[in-house]
């Protein structure tokens, strides 16, 4: 097998495991973050891991211009992406709705819905020419029930849900899925660092009494990338320890420490 990936904000956290779970199955790597470094630095250690080719690009502007020289290169190196999995976004976090400056909110569409919409069709239009691939979004059970104060990132969590469906129904016939993970929390550094107390009370709200590591996420993913979901698209996953399934959480219910 000689299949390739391209993972956006693959630098670090999710996005990172994301890379290393596909590593592991042999695929070639290419991975995408705002800082170049970060990004070959990246490269560089999921190349010496697991033996496969890799590399980092920058992504530090919404321009078409980028998106295209980015898919370029890697058929310039002797590729074409076979899937690629959107995870890079802003999270507006702190958006008070009736006072956030117009541009501000703008900057987090334009990140996960317009951004996302030039990689996905830059990749599309390689998979075409391979006879097929897999788009695996990673949005937010956000999508589905809204956090306060972040309207911008919940409705274009949402709206990714629909453009995705909109790609399955469009390139099915060219033998592309599209998909979309639902991650709810994760145990990101704000977890690892107990941030609000986030360790010793979020977690206990989720029926199963935990919240997703990166590899949950990672394995989600490659399911819908491998031909384990070849019959699947336009379908979404929830990851998030069954929050979206209760009504509201056992509030009463002694937290585990």
């Amino acid at each position: 097998m000689d299949k390739s990936v391209f993972v956006t904000g693959g630098c670090y956290g999710t996005g990172y495991a994301v890379a290393e779970r596909f590593a592991k199955e042999g695929y070639n790597v290419f991975v995408s973050g705002r800082d170049k470094d970060k990004a070959d630095t990246a490269a560089k250690a999921i190349s010496e891991k697991y033996g496969v080719f890799a590399k980092g690009y920058q992504t530090s502007t919404f321009e078409q211009d980028e998106v295209c020289e980015i898919f370029a290169d890697i058929e310039q190196n002797g590729y074409r992406v076979d899937s690629l999995v959107l995870n890079a976004a802003n999270l507006g976090i702190g958006q008070e709705s009736l006072n956030v400056d117009i541009e501000d909110f703008m900057g987090v569409y334009k990140i996960n819905v317009a951004w996302n919409f030039m990689m996905a069709r830059e990749a599309a239009n390689q998979m075409k020419e391979n006879g097929g691939g897999s788009i695996v979004f990673i949005t937010s059970n956000s999508a589905l029930r809204v956090t306060e104060n972040r309207c911008a990132y919940c409705s274009s969590k949402s709206a990714i849900l629909a453009m995705s469906k909109s790609f399955a129904v469009d390139w099915g016939k060219y033998g592309i899925r599209s998909n979309c993970v639902l991650p709810g929390m994760i145990k990101t550094e704000r977890w690892e660092n107990n941030v609000n107390n986030c360790k010793y009370y979020l977690a206990n709200y989720t029926p199963i009494e935990d919240i997703a590591d990166f590899d949950d996420i990672a394995n989600a993913v490659w399911y819908f990338a491998s031909d384990a979901s070849k019959n699947t698209t336009g379908a979404e996953l929830v990851v998030d320890g069954g929050m979206l399934a209760q009504l509201t959480p056992n509030i009463e219910r002694e937290l585990w420490k």
